[in-house]
């Protein structure tokens, strides 16, 4: 039989953590500034700090999905 790399936990696991990253563009992304008009938002908690932390837990959640070893794998 054919054995695979990943079984069916660790592409669980990197499918939470692509949804993680996801969400941290999703929290990231909004207007910007113009030429015309200056838009504060852009240097907002959300964007500055929580966006990138919510990206970089997904990333090492996606680290962990691919080191992750099931115990009934021999």
């Amino acid at each position: 039989m054919n054995k695979l790399t990943f079984n069916k936990k660790n592409y669980i696991l990197l499918a939470i953590g692509m949804i993680i990253i996801i969400a941290g563009f999703i929290l990231m992304s909004g207007s910007g500034s113009s030429e015309e008009t200056f838009n504060p938002e852009i240097f907002s908690v959300r964007r500055i700090k929580l966006a990138p932390a919510v990206c970089f837990f997904g990333f090492i959640f996606i680290i962990f999905g691919i080191m992750y070893k099931s115990k009934d794998t021999k």
